[in-house]
């Protein structure tokens, strides 16, 4: 059984090697452990730090591409390499080590394909009021996008089994953390969480600039998930809405009609008759989308499946070696 554990790092010299060395060096029911990170176009020595240090594998990109990128760029590798399980953790050394016997545990007993680190958000002191309650919010929608009970979405500290990291896509360019859940409550991963703890800041998030920033990427990622993986849902509620405040607004000209003081009330009319065909138009998009789902499913699984071929045969020949 080999764990991969994997670090993206944009510049990361300062941190990487506290980080790294928090790491564990054994766990009972792993036989192998290596370490894997992703060099997102870094313009410091973070490759030489990770190289000095003892990094079984190094990803690296040209040019920063994004956490997204980097995290399947990253999955691909250890795949590669023959990674039975795969932790992603940050360079900033942000979660505690020795935890990561906890994420992989779910795993080793059967019990999940996905095991997320809940951090104690309430009692982090380097997070403010608002973050915590935004944090809150936040996976509060990812838990109703996904139909998951996961409680802590935004968390970065993850564990997943081979066949769960085979079968994931990542489509936005932001971060995976939230898309990756909606994706594995649509296909019905095994997915769970457990109570991790984390460590002091040493450096300020990189991954957004602002508190309104974050907002607006996380609300857009999440939308434009739960339009890709419940297509149907989404439009069809927005249709269904649209429709029934249609059908009120006719129905109150109706009244009005009828009693015969339906002068002065034609816009509402005309506002009613706008509504309805924008619901059932919507619901229509709803329909089409969803048959566009059912495609996308049938080549994730063509995917998947080629993905095993591929990622099977370079673990066998690394085993061979």
């Amino acid at each position: 059984m080999k764990l991969i554990i994997q670090i993206p790092c944009l510049n990361e010299a300062e941190t990487l090697e506290i980080a790294l060395n928090d790491l564990p060096k054994h766990i009972d029911g792993i036989d192998e452990i290596e370490y894997l990170i992703i060099n997102d176009g870094s313009t410091d020595n973070t490759v030489e730090v990770a190289k000095n240090w003892g990094v079984h594998h190094v990803v690296t990109f040209k040019k920063n591409k994004g956490l997204a990128k980097g995290f399947m760029a990253g999955l691909d590798a250890c795949l590669r390499a023959g990674a039975d399980i795969i932790v992603n953790t940050d360079a900033d050394n942000q979660y505690v080590g020795e935890d990561i016997e906890k994420l992989v545990r779910p795993i080793l007993d059967g019990k999940a394909d996905i095991v997320i680190g809940e951090r104690p958000i309430d009692d982090t002191e380097h997070f403010s009021p608002l973050k915590k309650k935004l944090q809150h919010i936040g996976s509060w929608t990812v838990r109703v996008a996904s139909n998951s009970k996961i409680p802590d979405a935004p968390s970065g500290f993850r564990a997943y089994s081979r066949e769960a990291a085979m079968r994931l896509n990542v489509v936005n360019e932001y971060t995976y953390t939230l898309e990756t859940i909606v994706q594995a409550g649509r296909e019905k991963m095994a997915m769970t969480s457990v109570p991790i703890r984390t460590n002091g800041e040493l450096r300020a998030s990189r991954l957004f600039n602002s508190m309104f920033g974050y907002i607006k990427k996380s609300m857009v990622t999440i939308i434009r998930s739960f339009m890709m993986y419940r297509p149907l849902r989404f439009f069809g509620g927005l249709g269904i809405i649209m429709f029934l405040l249609g059908l009120i607004l006719g129905v109150r000209y109706l009244v009005f009609f009828f009693t015969g003081s339906a002068a002065g009330h034609v816009q509402s009319l005309i506002l009613a008759s706008t509504l309805i065909m924008m619901g059932c138009m919507t619901g229509i998009i709803g329909l089409q989308a969803d048959i566009i789902a059912a495609n996308r499913k049938i080549l994730e699984d063509v995917q998947y499946h080629v993905r095993k071929l591929d990622y099977d045969q370079a673990k066998k020949n690394d085993d061979n070696n």
